[in-house]
């Protein structure tokens, strides 16, 4: 076939295919070829120039910044949103962020692992719909929601709304977050329902987590499964900037292991490491070494974020040679 003929041939195809809106197996039917062929001259086609692919960013989305975020810090996705500098602004925008997301991920028989003291997972499951597309779901809560009684309806009313937005299963995890002592720790661990609940740790295939600066949040700091200014001082003195489930790590993403930790009941970083999709919803000036220190230690697989955290992320990360 003469070359004219060659190329005369693929802009057809190309015309059928992307302008008509024909399908392969249509073109194969008309013009009698191979299927194989159409799908060959179609290839041959973007080769050629007779196809351009282009793709048109939206007003609102930043794939770039995206990328870029992925690349320095080795996570499997990124979802970069645009907000303002107030805080509960970003938690909003987070939020419906993140529930766009697990609606859009979520697989049949996935356990989700759920740290339910996060103001940002609480506004993405108030900007969730209903997903039937997971049968044999299982939705579990990662760190202990009980506390302050008013506080803690919110803890266990996110796992609930979560489970049922999702029609999944439900395991509450019925302890505070944090206990008075390392020995009330033990015995709480004794109880039938919570070793149920921390018996699946193992089996979260997602895990759903805020990451916190070692100053606490508005609503954890209402919850009363906080530590005592004191304990926050050793804290930071051990070098803590941030905590997944009021587990802390430093700077370097490095566990920080005090005698705090045989006070708290949620799931450890150990186990966190070992979940195939952690799912990091943060943002904010506040919590931008905390989010660091996360993404650093490989704490978490996917971050969602705001758009100037996420520009500052990697810019940290050109300066630190990364």
């Amino acid at each position: 076939m003469a070359r004219i003929d060659e190329l005369r041939l693929m802009a057809k195809v190309a015309r059928m295919y992307y302008q008509q809106g024909l399908t392969q197996n249509e073109i194969m039917d008309r013009l009698n070829i191979h299927q194989s062929t159409v799908s060959r001259i179609l290839k041959r086609a973007e080769k050629e120039g007779i196809v351009r692919v282009v793709v048109t960013t939206p007003s609102g989305s930043h794939p770039e910044l995206e990328e870029a975020l992925q690349s320095a810090y080795g996570l499997h996705d990124v979802v970069v949103v645009d907000s303002t500098d107030d805080e509960d602004q970003i938690v909003r925008d987070l939020g419906a962020a993140a529930a766009f997301t697990v609606e859009s991920t979520v697989k049949a028989g996935d356990v989700i692992g759920i740290s339910c003291w996060s103001a940002a997972l609480l506004a993405m499951v108030d900007a969730m719909h209903p997903v039937t597309r997971a049968p044999g779901a299982r939705v579990v809560q990662i760190l202990g929601g009980v506390g302050n009684p008013t506080a803690g309806m919110h803890a266990t009313n996110l796992t609930r709304r979560l489970a049922s937005l999702l029609s999944a299963e439900i395991t509450l995890l019925p302890a505070p977050g944090v206990v008075g002592s390392a020995h009330a720790r033990r015995v709480l661990l004794q109880d039938p329902f919570v070793a149920q609940a921390m018996a699946l740790f193992d089996s979260v295939t997602v895990a759903l987590v805020g990451i916190g600066a070692v100053e606490p949040s508005k609503m954890l700091a209402a919850s009363g499964n906080v530590f005592a200014k004191e304990e926050l001082r050793l804290l930071s003195n051990k070098g803590a900037v941030g905590d997944i489930c009021l587990r802390f790590f430093d700077g370097s993403g490095q566990s920080v292991m005090t005698a705090l930790n045989e006070r708290v009941i949620s799931m450890e970083l150990a186990q966190l490491r070992r979940v195939p999709r952690v799912i990091g919803v943060a943002g904010g000036k506040r919590k931008l070494a905390a989010i660091r220190g996360a993404l650093i230690g490989k704490w978490i697989s996917v971050l969602i974020t705001d758009r100037a955290t996420a520009e500052r992320l990697v810019e940290s990360n050109l300066r630190r040679g990364g």
